[in-house]
Protein backbone atom coordinates (compact mmCIF):
# COMPACT_ATOMS: atom_id res chain seq x y z
CA UNK A 1 0.00 0.00 0.00
CA UNK A 2 1.08 3.36 -1.08
CA UNK A 3 1.88 5.92 1.38
CA UNK A 4 -0.96 8.59 1.01
CA UNK A 5 -3.12 5.35 1.12
CA UNK A 6 -1.82 3.91 4.55
CA UNK A 7 -2.25 7.92 5.98
CA UNK A 8 -5.67 8.01 4.42
CA UNK A 9 -6.53 4.31 5.76
CA UNK A 10 -5.31 5.52 9.37
CA UNK A 11 -7.24 8.74 9.52
CA UNK A 12 -10.49 6.29 8.77
CA UNK A 13 -9.59 4.07 10.94
CA UNK A 14 -8.75 6.68 14.19
CA UNK A 15 -12.27 8.05 13.61
CA UNK A 16 -13.83 4.76 13.32
CA UNK A 17 -12.33 3.45 16.46
CA UNK A 18 -12.66 6.51 18.71
CA UNK A 19 -8.84 6.84 18.61
CA UNK A 20 -6.58 9.36 19.61
CA UNK A 21 -2.41 8.77 18.61
CA UNK A 22 0.28 9.90 20.65
CA UNK A 23 3.85 9.87 19.33
CA UNK A 24 6.94 10.77 20.98
CA UNK A 25 9.95 13.19 19.61
CA UNK A 26 12.02 10.15 18.25
CA UNK A 27 9.66 8.68 16.31
CA UNK A 28 9.75 8.29 12.54
CA UNK A 29 8.85 11.48 10.54
CA UNK A 30 6.22 10.08 8.97
CA UNK A 31 4.77 8.85 12.27
CA UNK A 32 4.98 12.41 13.84
CA UNK A 33 3.24 13.74 11.19
CA UNK A 34 0.03 11.75 11.39
CA UNK A 35 -0.03 11.57 15.45
CA UNK A 36 -2.42 14.18 17.14
CA UNK A 37 0.04 14.64 19.54
CA UNK A 38 3.68 14.72 19.42
CA UNK A 39 5.91 15.00 22.69
CA UNK A 40 8.38 14.47 24.91
CA UNK A 41 7.54 12.00 28.38
CA UNK A 42 6.19 14.85 30.53
CA UNK A 43 3.94 16.29 27.52
CA UNK A 44 3.00 12.65 26.62
CA UNK A 45 2.22 11.26 30.55
CA UNK A 46 -0.04 14.69 30.64
CA UNK A 47 -1.93 14.43 27.37
CA UNK A 48 -2.95 10.66 27.84
CA UNK A 49 -4.02 11.57 31.46
CA UNK A 50 -6.70 14.13 29.93
CA UNK A 51 -7.53 12.07 26.43
CA UNK A 52 -11.15 11.75 26.17
CA UNK A 53 -11.14 9.89 23.10
CA UNK A 54 -11.71 5.58 23.58
CA UNK A 55 -8.64 3.88 22.54
CA UNK A 56 -4.64 5.80 22.60
CA UNK A 57 -2.45 4.47 20.43
CA UNK A 58 1.19 5.00 21.77
CA UNK A 59 3.51 5.29 19.34
CA UNK A 60 6.77 5.31 21.35
CA UNK A 61 7.95 3.10 23.67
CA UNK A 62 6.82 -0.03 26.24
CA UNK A 63 7.25 2.12 29.42
CA UNK A 64 5.48 5.42 27.64
CA UNK A 65 2.54 3.10 26.44
CA UNK A 66 2.52 1.85 30.20
CA UNK A 67 2.45 5.01 31.38
CA UNK A 68 -0.30 5.89 29.58
CA UNK A 69 -2.79 2.94 30.90
CA UNK A 70 -1.53 3.25 34.02
CA UNK A 71 -3.39 6.97 34.03
CA UNK A 72 -6.09 6.03 31.94
CA UNK A 73 -7.07 2.31 33.12
CA UNK A 74 -10.53 2.51 31.11
CA UNK A 75 -9.09 3.12 27.86
CA UNK A 76 -7.95 0.49 25.42
CA UNK A 77 -4.26 1.78 25.12
CA UNK A 78 -2.09 -0.05 22.33
CA UNK A 79 1.61 -0.28 21.43
CA UNK A 80 1.98 -0.64 17.12
CA UNK A 81 5.19 -2.94 17.79
CA UNK A 82 4.77 -4.91 21.17
CA UNK A 83 8.53 -5.43 20.54
CA UNK A 84 9.36 -1.79 21.05
CA UNK A 85 11.22 -1.87 24.28
CA UNK A 86 13.73 0.67 26.25
CA UNK A 87 17.31 -0.99 27.13
CA UNK A 88 17.20 1.47 29.64
CA UNK A 89 13.78 0.37 31.27
CA UNK A 90 15.27 -3.43 31.38
CA UNK A 91 18.37 -2.58 33.32
CA UNK A 92 16.61 -2.82 36.53
CA UNK A 93 13.60 -4.79 38.05
CA UNK A 94 11.27 -3.68 40.79
CA UNK A 95 13.39 -6.72 43.07
CA UNK A 96 16.76 -4.32 42.39
CA UNK A 97 14.44 -1.17 43.89
CA UNK A 98 13.41 -3.46 46.69
CA UNK A 99 17.05 -4.17 47.70
CA UNK A 100 18.00 -1.14 47.25
CA UNK A 101 15.22 0.52 49.90
CA UNK A 102 16.05 -2.24 52.30
CA UNK A 103 19.71 -0.90 51.83
CA UNK A 104 18.20 3.16 52.48
CA UNK A 105 15.67 2.45 54.82
CA UNK A 106 14.94 5.91 55.57
CA UNK A 107 15.50 6.74 51.66
CA UNK A 108 12.74 8.16 49.11
CA UNK A 109 12.58 6.54 45.34
CA UNK A 110 12.36 9.30 42.52
CA UNK A 111 12.09 6.82 39.36
CA UNK A 112 13.00 7.87 36.17
CA UNK A 113 9.70 7.45 33.80
CA UNK A 114 12.13 5.49 31.53
CA UNK A 115 11.41 2.59 33.15
CA UNK A 116 8.42 -0.22 33.88
CA UNK A 117 5.26 -0.15 35.93
CA UNK A 118 6.70 -2.65 38.13
CA UNK A 119 9.44 -0.33 38.95
CA UNK A 120 7.30 2.77 39.30
CA UNK A 121 4.77 0.88 41.52
CA UNK A 122 8.31 0.62 44.24
CA UNK A 123 8.95 4.37 43.52
CA UNK A 124 7.54 7.42 45.70
CA UNK A 125 7.24 9.90 42.86
CA UNK A 126 8.50 9.85 39.57
CA UNK A 127 10.26 12.43 37.27
CA UNK A 128 11.11 13.29 33.40
CA UNK A 129 14.35 14.84 31.73
CA UNK A 130 12.46 18.20 32.07
CA UNK A 131 11.34 18.32 35.40
CA UNK A 132 13.79 16.24 37.55
CA UNK A 133 15.26 18.98 38.94
CA UNK A 134 12.41 20.89 39.79
CA UNK A 135 10.55 17.26 40.89
CA UNK A 136 13.57 17.36 43.66
CA UNK A 137 13.25 20.80 44.79
CA UNK A 138 9.06 20.84 45.32
CA UNK A 139 9.04 17.55 46.93
CA UNK A 140 12.13 16.68 48.96
CA UNK A 141 13.51 18.19 51.98
CA UNK A 142 17.60 18.82 51.31
CA UNK A 143 18.17 16.20 54.28
CA UNK A 144 16.30 13.66 51.96
CA UNK A 145 18.34 10.84 50.94
CA UNK A 146 16.94 9.77 47.61
CA UNK A 147 17.78 6.69 45.24
CA UNK A 148 17.18 7.78 42.02
CA UNK A 149 16.98 5.03 39.55
CA UNK A 150 17.66 4.33 36.64
CA UNK A 151 19.59 6.51 34.60
CA UNK A 152 22.50 7.65 36.16
CA UNK A 153 23.59 10.65 33.81
CA UNK A 154 20.44 12.14 34.84
CA UNK A 155 20.95 11.98 37.62
CA UNK A 156 24.42 13.29 37.81
CA UNK A 157 22.94 16.39 36.09
CA UNK A 158 20.73 16.65 38.63
CA UNK A 159 22.62 15.88 41.55
CA UNK A 160 25.59 18.84 40.02
CA UNK A 161 22.78 21.70 39.77
CA UNK A 162 21.18 20.95 43.22
CA UNK A 163 24.32 20.09 44.97
CA UNK A 164 22.84 17.16 46.12
CA UNK A 165 24.00 13.39 47.07
CA UNK A 166 22.15 10.44 45.50
CA UNK A 167 22.25 7.11 45.83
CA UNK A 168 22.33 6.28 42.03
CA UNK A 169 21.22 3.41 39.99
CA UNK A 170 24.02 2.28 37.48
CA UNK A 171 21.55 2.54 34.07
CA UNK A 172 21.92 4.34 31.17
CA UNK A 173 20.82 5.08 27.68
CA UNK A 174 23.00 2.48 25.27
CA UNK A 175 21.56 5.31 21.86
CA UNK A 176 22.60 8.49 23.66
CA UNK A 177 25.83 7.06 24.87
CA UNK A 178 27.68 6.57 21.25
CA UNK A 179 27.75 10.26 20.94
CA UNK A 180 31.68 11.28 21.81
CA UNK A 181 32.88 14.57 23.13
CA UNK A 182 35.21 14.61 20.33
CA UNK A 183 32.42 15.36 17.88
CA UNK A 184 30.82 17.95 19.78
CA UNK A 185 34.12 19.86 20.07
CA UNK A 186 35.04 19.41 16.12
CA UNK A 187 31.28 20.42 15.32
CA UNK A 188 31.61 23.13 17.74
CA UNK A 189 35.21 24.58 15.76
CA UNK A 190 33.59 23.96 12.48
CA UNK A 191 30.46 26.35 13.66
CA UNK A 192 31.65 28.69 15.77
CA UNK A 193 28.43 30.85 16.18
CA UNK A 194 26.40 27.54 16.90
CA UNK A 195 25.01 26.90 20.53
CA UNK A 196 24.70 23.18 21.45
CA UNK A 197 22.06 21.52 23.33
CA UNK A 198 21.95 18.31 24.67
CA UNK A 199 19.58 15.59 26.14
CA UNK A 200 20.73 14.75 30.12
CA UNK A 201 20.82 10.94 29.07
CA UNK A 202 23.89 11.69 27.34
CA UNK A 203 27.02 10.63 29.16
CA UNK A 204 28.90 13.57 31.49
CA UNK A 205 31.46 14.73 28.71
CA UNK A 206 29.05 15.61 26.39
CA UNK A 207 26.69 17.57 28.99
CA UNK A 208 29.85 19.32 30.21
CA UNK A 209 30.24 20.27 26.56
CA UNK A 210 26.88 22.05 26.14
CA UNK A 211 25.75 25.44 26.63
CA UNK A 212 21.78 23.91 27.67
CA UNK A 213 21.11 20.36 28.73
CA UNK A 214 17.31 20.05 27.82
CA UNK A 215 14.66 17.37 27.38
CA UNK A 216 13.59 17.31 24.17
CA UNK A 217 10.05 19.20 24.89
CA UNK A 218 12.44 21.84 26.41
CA UNK A 219 14.50 22.22 23.01
CA UNK A 220 11.64 22.29 20.85
CA UNK A 221 10.74 25.80 23.09
CA UNK A 222 14.55 26.77 22.87
CA UNK A 223 15.25 26.47 19.39
CA UNK A 224 12.13 28.80 19.00
CA UNK A 225 13.19 31.35 21.28
CA UNK A 226 17.05 31.35 21.05
CA UNK A 227 18.46 33.88 18.23
CA UNK A 228 21.17 31.49 17.02
CA UNK A 229 20.80 30.47 13.48
CA UNK A 230 22.61 27.34 14.19
CA UNK A 231 22.13 24.32 16.65
CA UNK A 232 24.30 21.29 17.44
CA UNK A 233 21.41 18.93 18.40
CA UNK A 234 23.04 16.40 20.70
CA UNK A 235 19.97 13.61 20.49
CA UNK A 236 18.27 10.63 19.11
CA UNK A 237 17.95 11.82 15.17
CA UNK A 238 14.24 11.84 15.41
CA UNK A 239 14.04 15.07 17.46
CA UNK A 240 15.48 16.77 14.52
CA UNK A 241 12.41 16.78 12.19
CA UNK A 242 10.41 18.03 14.92
CA UNK A 243 12.74 20.91 15.17
CA UNK A 244 13.45 21.80 11.08
CA UNK A 245 9.65 21.51 11.07
CA UNK A 246 9.20 24.09 13.86
CA UNK A 247 12.30 26.82 12.72
CA UNK A 248 12.81 25.96 8.81
CA UNK A 249 14.57 29.73 9.01
CA UNK A 250 17.57 27.57 11.08
CA UNK A 251 20.06 25.18 10.68
CA UNK A 252 20.48 22.46 13.04
CA UNK A 253 23.23 20.13 13.01
CA UNK A 254 22.70 16.33 14.33
CA UNK A 255 26.25 15.19 16.75
CA UNK A 256 26.30 11.88 15.47
CA UNK A 257 24.05 10.27 12.91
CA UNK A 258 24.13 6.99 14.45
CA UNK A 259 22.21 8.18 17.44
CA UNK A 260 19.13 6.25 16.85
CA UNK A 261 16.92 4.43 18.68
CA UNK A 262 15.79 1.16 17.11
CA UNK A 263 12.82 0.43 18.98
CA UNK A 264 11.52 4.06 18.95
CA UNK A 265 12.27 3.17 15.16
CA UNK A 266 9.98 -0.10 14.73
CA UNK A 267 6.73 1.42 14.48
CA UNK A 268 5.57 1.97 10.68
CA UNK A 269 2.41 3.25 9.16
CA UNK A 270 1.98 -0.41 8.49
CA UNK A 271 2.00 -0.99 12.10
CA UNK A 272 0.18 1.97 12.95
CA UNK A 273 -2.86 0.73 10.51
CA UNK A 274 -2.62 -2.85 11.43
CA UNK A 275 -2.99 -1.98 15.17
CA UNK A 276 -5.87 0.67 14.54
CA UNK A 277 -7.54 -1.86 12.51
CA UNK A 278 -7.53 -4.94 15.59
CA UNK A 279 -6.99 -2.59 18.89
CA UNK A 280 -3.88 -4.81 19.18
CA UNK A 281 -1.14 -5.30 20.97
CA UNK A 282 -3.15 -4.16 23.67
CA UNK A 283 -1.04 -2.86 26.71
CA UNK A 284 -2.55 -5.15 29.84
CA UNK A 285 -1.23 -3.98 33.53
CA UNK A 286 -1.54 -6.44 36.93
CA UNK A 287 -4.46 -3.59 38.52
CA UNK A 288 -2.81 -3.49 41.79
CA UNK A 289 0.76 -2.90 40.41
CA UNK A 290 -0.96 -0.40 37.99
CA UNK A 291 -2.44 1.27 41.05
CA UNK A 292 0.72 1.33 43.20
CA UNK A 293 2.91 3.01 39.60
CA UNK A 294 -0.35 5.37 39.52
CA UNK A 295 0.49 7.31 42.69
CA UNK A 296 3.81 8.11 41.70
CA UNK A 297 3.47 9.20 38.13
CA UNK A 298 0.00 11.00 38.47
CA UNK A 299 1.84 13.16 41.35
CA UNK A 300 4.79 13.62 38.94
CA UNK A 301 1.62 15.27 36.46
CA UNK A 302 -0.09 17.70 39.21
CA UNK A 303 3.41 18.56 40.88
CA UNK A 304 4.74 19.41 37.20
CA UNK A 305 1.18 21.62 36.47
CA UNK A 306 2.28 23.67 39.43
CA UNK A 307 6.34 24.29 39.07
CA UNK A 308 6.84 24.03 35.32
Amino acid sequence: MEKQELVEKINSLKKEKNAIILAHNYQRPEIQDIADFTGDSLELSIKAAEVKEKVIVFCGVVFMAENAKVLSPDKIVILPDEKAGCPMADMITADDVRKLKAEHPNAKVLCYVNSSAEVKAEADLCCTSGNAAKIVEYAFDKEQEIIFVPDKWLARVVAERLNRKFVVWDGFCPTHARILPEEIVALKNENPNAVVMVHPECPKEICDLADEVLSTGQMSVFAKKSPAKQIIVATEEGMMHRLQKENPEKEFILANKRVICPNMKRITLEKLAASLETLSPEIVLDEEIRKKAEKSIRDMVEISKKIL
